[in-house]
C-alpha cells in the first residue's frame, strides 16, 4: 500500500506542474512566438505515450489546443485593436514583423480565394500563422469569424504535433530518446520551407 501511494505522488505531482507548464508556455508561444511550441507539445506527446496512458494524451492534446487556441485569439484581437488605434500597436507591429511583404501578399490572395481553409492550413505550414493572420485583419474580420476558423486551426496543429511525438516516441524505448527525436524533427520541419526559399532565391 505504501509502495503504490509513493508511486502515484510523484506522477500527480508531475501532472499538476506539467499541464500547467505546457499551457502557459504555448499560450506565450502564440502570443510571441519565439517559443518552439510544436516542439514542447511533441515532447509531452512523447512523455504521454511512454505512460501508456490515454487520458495523459488526451489531456496533452486538450491542454496545446486550448492554449494555442486562446492565445491566437488574444492576438487577433489585440491586433484589431491596433488597426483601429491612429498610433497602431506594439502587438500589430510585431504581427507586421514577422509577416513579410511577399507572404503577406501570398496570404492575402489564398484567403480571398479559399477563406477559411486558408486559416485552418495556416497553423500547419511553417510561419503561415501570422501572415494570414495579418491578412485576416486587413480584410477586416469580425473577431467571431476569425474563432470560427481558428478552433478548427489549433484543433489540427495541436494533433499533428501530437502525432509527430507519438511516431518519437514509439521508435525509441527511452523517454529522453523520442523527445530528441521529436524535438529534431519539429525543428526542421521548421526551417525547411525558409531554407527551400533562400536557396532558391
Amino acid at each position: 500500500m505504501f509502495a503504490a501511494s509513493t508511486t502515484v505522488a510523484p506522477v500527480s505531482t508531475e501532472q499538476a506542474i506539467g499541464y500547467p507548464s505546457l499551457f502557459l508556455l504555448v499560450l506565450i508561444g502564440a502570443l510571441v512566438p519565439v517559443v518552439p511550441t510544436g516542439a514542447l507539445v511533441s515532447s509531452a506527446a512523447v512523455v504521454a505515450f511512454h505512460r501508456t496512458a490515454p487520458l495523459s494524451m488526451l489531456l496533452v492534446f486538450a491542454t496545446a489546443s486550448l492554449a494555442a487556441f486562446l492565445g491566437d485569439v488574444a492576438l487577433y484581437w489585440l491586433g484589431r485593436r491596433g488597426m483601429r488605434s491612429r498610433n497602431g500597436s506594439r502587438w500589430l507591429e510585431a504581427i507586421r514583423a514577422r509577416a513579410p511583404e511577399d507572404r503577406l501578399a501570398q496570404a492575402q490572395t489564398k484567403l480571398a480565394e479559399h477563406d477559411v481553409t486558408v486559416l485552418v492550413l495556416s497553423r500547419l505550414v511553417p510561419a503561415g500563422r501570422l501572415p494570414v493572420m495579418l491578412a485576416c485583419l486587413i480584410a477586416e474580420w469580425p473577431l467571431r469569424r476569425f474563432v470560427r476558423g481558428n478552433l478548427p486551426a489549433c484543433l489540427a496543429w495541436a494533433l499533428t504535433y501530437q502525432l509527430i511525438g507519438i511516431l518519437g516516441g514509439s521508435l525509441f524505448e527511452e523517454p529522453w530518446q523520442g523527445v530528441l527525436a521529436a524535438v529534431v524533427l519539429t525543428v526542421l520541419i521548421s526551417v525547411t520551407p525558409s531554407l527551400w526559399r533562400r536557396l532558391r532565391g
